[in-house]
């Protein structure tokens, strides 16, 4: 049991790094996709900076993920390669190649962080669905954010999901808190809002 619970609060605090991360990237207007787990990928850089921690040094995992390609986590917070192609086995109509990896990606069980330049907006996947997105526009959003990573741990990130059209219409999402919109079944959301 314990090791569970250390084992979510890892999963919580590398997915709240990355929002972060991502939310200084996304108001930039750049772009970035994060990838947490096993994936294959194909390196499109000489990988010169050696593995790190990216909560030690979240500045030096920002100025990698603005390459071109895909950044690698293991789930203990550790880079494991930058700038990697990541082969897409779906193609997102009305979406970049970003995005297409970042649903390839996230279908095996990863969680996939995807900040997009084009509507300033970052994604959050798992299981080949959005669960969340939040609008880096949104006056404080950053103060939001561990608010919605445990909102979706209460929950169950594994009872959230969207059909392949949630990114499209962000309407099929609830809008907890101010520029962030959860996606997924509206029983289990309403479920644990009347637990509050």
């Amino acid at each position: 049991m314990k090791e569970k619970t250390e084992e979510i609060n890892q999963g919580k605090k590398i997915e709240e790094l990355l929002i972060q991360v991502g939310l200084k990237i996304a108001k930039r207007g750049e772009g970035a996709l994060f990838i947490v787990g096993d994936v294959d990928y194909k390196p499109l850089v000489k990988q010169e900076v050696p593995p790190f921690n990216a909560f030690e040094n979240p500045k030096l995992l920002e100025s990698l993920s603005i390459m071109d390609g895909a950044v690698i986590l293991a789930e203990n917070g550790i880079v494991k390669a930058y700038g990697v192609m990541v082969k897409s086995r779906k193609v997102l109509k009305n979406f970049g190649t970003r995005h297409s990896a970042a649903i390839s990606s996230s279908k095996k069980g990863n969680l996939v962080v995807v900040v997009s330049e084009e509507d300033k907006k970052i994604r959050v996947l798992k299981e080949g669905k959005v669960i969340m997105q939040i609008d880096s526009l949104q006056k404080n959003v950053e103060k939001n954010v561990s608010k919605a990573v445990d909102l979706l741990e209460s929950v169950g990130a594994g009872t959230l999901g969207t059909v392949g059209a949630g990114i499209l219409a962000p309407g099929l999402g609830i809008a907890l808190l101010p520029g962030i919109v959860l996606f997924g079944s509206a029983y289990y959301l309403t479920k644990f809002l009347r637990k509050k």
